[in-house]
C-alpha cells in the first residue's frame, strides 16, 4: 500500500499532461486577485532528480519532459510548462523535475495557503524538507484523501483540490469518487483535480460512470495514451477529470493534446479524449 514511489516515473508522459493542466488551472484562478487555497492529497517527495537511481532505472523521463526539453517548436500551452519546468534546472541541461508542489509553490502568492499530504513516511520526509522554509505550505503525513475534508471548505472561498493517488488498490477508482462526493458536498465552488492511469479500461469506465451518476455538475475529462489499450503493457494512457475547470481550459486541451499525443508517442500510436463528462 506504501510502496509507491514517484521518483520512477517522475517527468514521464503522464506528468506532462497533468502539470500542463495544473499550471493551466492554477494560472486561470490567480488572474483574480483574491487568495488560493491549494490542496495536494498525494504529494509525493516534491522535487525529483532524473539522475536518480529510481529515475534512471526505466528513464521515463526521455518519453515526457526529456522529449519536449530541447524543442523549439513547442506548442503555446506547451511553452508554459517547460519553461516552468526550466526554473527549477540549474542550466541548459535537464537534471530535475519539480512535483506538483513545487509547482504550486511557484505559481502561487504570498497571500496563498498550501496543504501537503503525503502518508509513505520516506516521501513525506523528503517534501518536508523541500518546503520548510516556504511559510504558505503545511505538510501533513496523513491519508489526504480524508484528512483534507477536514479543510473545506477554505477560509479564502476559493480553492484547487489535486488528487493524484497511485492506484495501487483497485478499490481506489471507487475511493476517489466518494472522495469527490464528500468534498464536493463541502465545498461544492471548488476546482478538483483527479489524475488517473489507463490501466485496465473498464476500471475507468466503471470510475467515470460513478462520476456521472455523482450529481456533481460541469466535469471534463483530458487523457492522453501513447498506445493502445491493453492489459499486458501497463499504463498505457493516462488523464485528468476536472470539476468546475476554467472556461478556457476545453478549447486549450482540444489544441493541445494532438499536439502531445503527436510527439510523445511511438509509432504513431498516439491517441486522446477530449470530453465534457457532466454538463453545466
Amino acid at each position: 500500500m506504501l510502496s509507491y514511489q514517484h521518483a520512477y516515473h517522475a517527468g514521464n508522459y503522464a506528468d506532462v499532461l497533468k502539470h500542463i493542466v495544473l499550471i493551466q488551472t492554477l494560472k486561470y484562478l490567480k488572474a483574480k486577485d483574491k487568495p488560493l487555497c491549494y490542496i495536494d492529497t498525494h504529494a509525493g517527495s516534491g522535487n525529483y532528480k532524473l539522475n536518480s537511481t529510481e529515475s534512471l532505472k526505466n528513464q521515463e523521463f526521455t518519453g515526457g519532459i526529456g522529449t519536449l526539453w530541447q524543442r523549439d517548436d513547442l506548442f503555446s500551452y506547451v511553452v508554459d510548462y517547460v519553461n516552468l519546468v526550466k526554473d527549477f534546472n540549474y542550466s541548459e541541461q535537464l537534471s530535475h523535475y519539480p512535483g506538483s508542489p513545487l509547482i504550486a509553490g511557484q505559481l502561487l502568492g504570498e497571500n496563498d495557503r498550501l496543504f501537503l499530504y503525503e502518508l509513505h513516511t520516506a516521501e513525506s520526509r523528503l517534501l518536508n524538507d523541500c518546503v520548510k522554509k516556504d511559510k504558505r505550505i503545511k505538510v501533513f503525513r496523513a491519508d489526504g484523501l480524508k484528512d483534507s475534508l477536514g479543510l473545506l471548505p477554505p477560509k479564502e472561498n476559493r480553492g484547487l483540490i489535486l488528487i493524484d493517488p497511485s492506484y495501487e488498490i483497485k478499490n481506489e477508482y471507487q475511493t476517489v469518487v466518494d472522495a469527490l462526493k464528500a468534498m464536493h458536498k463541502r465545498f461544492s465552488t471548488g476546482c478538483y483535480c483527479l489524475w488517473y492511469p489507463v490501466v485496465a479500461r473498464k476500471r475507468n469506465q466503471y470510475m467515470e460512470r460513478a462520476l456521472q451518476s455523482s450529481g456533481i455538475k460541469n466535469i471534463q475529462l483530458f487523457e492522453l495514451g501513447i498506445m493502445p489499450d491493453s492489459d499486458e503493457h501497463g499504463m498505457t494512457a493516462s488523464g485528468m477529470i476536472i470539476i468546475n475547470p476554467p472556461w478556457t481550459l476545453l478549447a486549450n486541451m482540444q489544441q493541445t493534446l494532438p499536439w502531445l499525443a503527436e510527439s510523445l508517442a511511438e509509432h504513431q500510436q498516439g491517441h486522446y479524449r477530449v470530453e465534457q463528462l457532466v454538463a453545466e
